[in-house]
């Protein structure tokens, strides 16, 4: 028998028993879930505003951003604070975006993620290279967890999206917490009524 032989004998030899998986209790409950993921997203460093109407958020931008920065949109409704047509740009060229506006298709209570699809984010570098991110999530499409939330999204055919939960973190350095340095800076949540 050769060694290789015998450590593949070895290892099958010393398998561990199988288990069971555990069972996990999924709430189906919508009640709390934005209080919930408000209570996240603020403790993980996004801010969050309940707004009725699209129009409050055009009134936090101005009062929260500065208005010289560059702002893109994927809602057609902030066309007059934003630019909304860029799908033909070259990624390169968003470089200098201050703040963008993004409709997130799915909220998840538990870990305050936004589910934004790649129809959503315009072009794909725009989450992570802008500045400050701003998602707008309707209350009715949270749910809370990522096992409801693969549910929902199992059986599209969206191409590229991604789950994106607070602002851009990193404490690798010195053990020192610090905000933007992979992405966005800080990140806002609209949860529309």
């Amino acid at each position: 028998m050769s060694s290789r032989d015998k450590i593949l004998a070895a290892v099958k030899a010393s398998q561990p028993q199988l288990t069971e998986l555990p069972k996990v209790t999924i709430p189906q409950s919508a009640e709390g879930l934005a209080e919930r993921f408000t209570t996240v997203a603020t403790a993980i460093g996004s801010k969050v505003y309940e707004i009725s109407d699209l129009e409050e958020i055009k009134a936090i931008v101005s009062a929260q951003f500065n208005s010289s920065s560059r702002i893109i949109s994927s809602l057609p409704e902030m066309q007059d604070i934003a630019e909304t047509d860029i799908a033909q740009f070259d990624p390169h060229s968003l470089e200098n975006v201050g703040l963008a506006i993004l409709k997130a298709e799915i909220g998840i209570a538990e870990n305050a993620a936004a589910w934004v699809p790649e129809s959503n984010a315009m072009q794909r570098v725009l989450p992570f290279i802008t500045q400050h991110l701003a998602l707008v999530i309707s209350k009715s499409s949270l749910v809370p967890t990522m096992h409801q939330a693969y549910e929902v999204i199992g059986d599209r055919d969206y191409g590229y999206a991604a789950f994106i939960a607070g602002p851009s973190k990193t404490a690798d350095i010195e053990q020192s917490l610090v905000l933007g340095a992979h992405g966005p800076r800080s990140m806002t949540v609209f949860l529309l009524k």
